[in-house]
Parts: structure tokens; C-alpha cells; sequence
């Protein structure tokens, strides 16, 4: 039987406070945001009135835009636009030459698409199977765009990203844990603060400075989130599609599998995939949650 070492309890405590301002404020909004998000989520067929959002999440006009536009920097319109099958689909018939783009340029050099600017390596199959024995993983809960998130860390790079609403630490904690099990687990917030916000504020991505990752899996799941590091900010792909780069089309549930089990979510944009039909399909932290990451990267290329 396996066993799981934590070197200390695995108690949640509260975020610390050691943030930019601006990525503070869009922790601090998301709560209210997916409130308008789920409610948006439900109506945009009928194309709400901002009236309407705004009532729903029990906020004036003024506010749910000012809201939007200090989460995100886009209105609560272009939001619900970008909720939209229509614009899914539109999204998604014009992914398919841009991720093609993307295998042609490589990872590096002035073509790089993927905002982030990731550089990756993967554990060895063997690491892998041991269900991270011997592997140190720091740990620290922070403020993001899309409620409090779990970053953990090896002296190698970034090696899990998780997400909790209010209350669920805990849970999303032993769920990153569950999949490495014999790894050692180290409480450490402020050594993992400077990772998450190098994460989740645009103004650090840079190109000179890749952010590093590692990833922990098989050899299909490393290939299939190596894959889904070449899908650009703002634009979405199918599980088929990855599939075919990957292996086979024929695959598309193989690959579900695997980016359902991707452990860096967010940097590995497992949230881009879409079905086949353009619809936003499950995610592992939330279907509101993905709705809110597309919507918050339409902002951030300029809506």
C-alpha cells in the first residue's frame, strides 16, 4: 500500500497578502464575477441585458461593469460574446490554422505563440510510477483571477496548479496529492508566491524569462499537455484535433482522459479544449470556471 508523507499538517490557512494590488482585486472580484458568470451562462441565448446580469448578481449597472472591467479589463457585454457558441465555433474554425502555425515554428524563437512563454521538461516514466517517491513538492494557497489557487513546486519548476472556492482547499489539496501519493508535501507560502504571480499577472509574462514547468505523468499525458501548450491565448481547440497531433483522431477519448487529468491547470490551457460541436465541455474545477478563464483571456488580448 502506498503512503502519503506530509512534513507538516495539512492544515489550510489563509492566503498571505504579498501580491500586486491588481492581482488581489481580481481575487477579490472572482466570487462576484462567476455569480454573473452563471448567470450568464444560463441566458446568453436570450442575450440578457446588462440590467438583467446585473440584478442577478446584486450589483448596479455601474458596478458589474466597473466589476468586469477591474477583473478582466472588458465589459460585461464582450464577456457574454465570448460565452457564445457562435463565437466558440467562430474561435474554433480559426484554431485549427493557428495551431498548425504552431507546430511549424516550434516552441522557440520569434514565432512563439503560447503567452506564457513556457519551457517544460517531464519527469521520467519511472519518477512517474513511484507516485513521486522521493519527490519534494512545496505547496502554498494564493489569490488568482479564479479564486484561490494551489501551486505547488519542485526545485525543478512549477509542477501543479489547482483551484478552490472559498472553503475548499482542502479538498483540492488532497486531490493534487492523491496523484502523487509518495511524494513528501512542504507548506511553503511564500516561496510559492513569486510562481503564482508570475502565473496570473500578464504583465510578468515575458519572453526572456520562461516560466519553467515539469510534468508529472505518463508518456501519453506528457504528450498530449505538451500539445495543449501549443493552443494560443484566445483561441480553442477540439479533443480530435489534439488527438491527431498526438496520435490518432480516432483518440479523441484517450485524450479527454488526459487532459482531464492535466495537473497544471491554466498553464497547460487544458480549458481551451472544446467538443467537436464548439461547445465548452467539462473541466475538472468547474465548468463556470472555464467559462471564466476564456472570458478573462478575451480581456487580456484586448476583448
Amino acid at each position: 500500500m502506498s503512503t502519503m508523507i506530509l512534513t507538516d499538517p495539512v492544515e489550510v490557512r489563509p492566503p498571505v497578502r504579498t501580491r500586486s494590488a491588481a492581482l488581489d482585486h481580481a481575487a477579490e472580484d472572482y466570487d462576484r464575477v462567476r455569480r454573473a458568470i452563471a448567470f450568464l451562462s444560463e441566458h446568453w441565448k436570450q442575450q440578457p441585458d446588462i440590467e438583467a446580469v446585473a440584478h442577478a448578481a446584486g450589483l448596479s449597472t455601474d458596478g458589474l461593469t466597473a466589476l468586469f472591467r477591474r477583473w478582466a479589463g472588458l465589459t460585461p457585454k464582450a464577456f457574454l460574446q465570448a460565452l457564445t457558441l457562435d463565437h466558440a465555433r467562430k474561435l474554433l474554425r480559426e484554431s485549427a490554422s493557428v495551431l498548425d502555425a504552431a507546430y511549424e515554428v516550434g516552441y522557440s524563437g520569434p514565432g512563439r505563440l503560447h503567452d506564457l512563454f513556457v519551457t517544460h521538461e517531464a519527469m521520467s516514466p519511472g519518477e512517474w510510477k513511484a507516485g513521486g517517491a522521493g519527490l519534494v513538492l512545496d505547496y502554498g494557497f494564493h489569490p488568482s483571477p479564479f479564486g484561490s489557487a494551489l501551486v505547488m513546486a519542485t526545485g525543478r519548476g512549477l509542477a501543479g496548479i489547482a483551484f478552490a472556492d472559498q472553503g475548499g482547499e482542502t479538498a483540492a489539496l488532497a486531490d493534487m496529492q492523491a496523484r502523487w501519493p509518495n511524494a513528501t508535501y512542504v507548506r511553503d507560502q511564500a516561496g510559492t508566491a513569486a510562481i503564482a504571480r508570475r502565473v496570473f499577472d500578464p504583465a510578468l509574462w515575458r519572453a526572456d524569462r520562461p516560466l519553467r514547468i515539469v510534468m508529472i505523468g505518463t508518456d501519453f499525458e506528457v504528450r498530449v499537455w505538451e500539445a495543449l501548450l501549443r493552443v494560443p491565448l484566445g483561441r480553442l481547440t477540439t479533443y480530435s484535433t489534439v488527438a491527431g497531433t498526438v496520435c490518432s483522431p480516432k483518440a479523441a477519448r484517450a485524450v479527454g482522459a488526459a487532459v482531464g487529468r492535466n495537473p497544471l491547470s491554466f498553464v497547460v490551457p487544458c480549458h481551451r479544449v472544446v467538443g467537436k460541436s464548439g461547445d465548452l465541455t467539462g473541466y475538472h474545477w468547474g465548468i463556470t470556471r472555464k467559462r471564466a478563464m476564456l472570458g478573462w483571456e478575451t480581456g487580456q488580448r484586448g476583448g
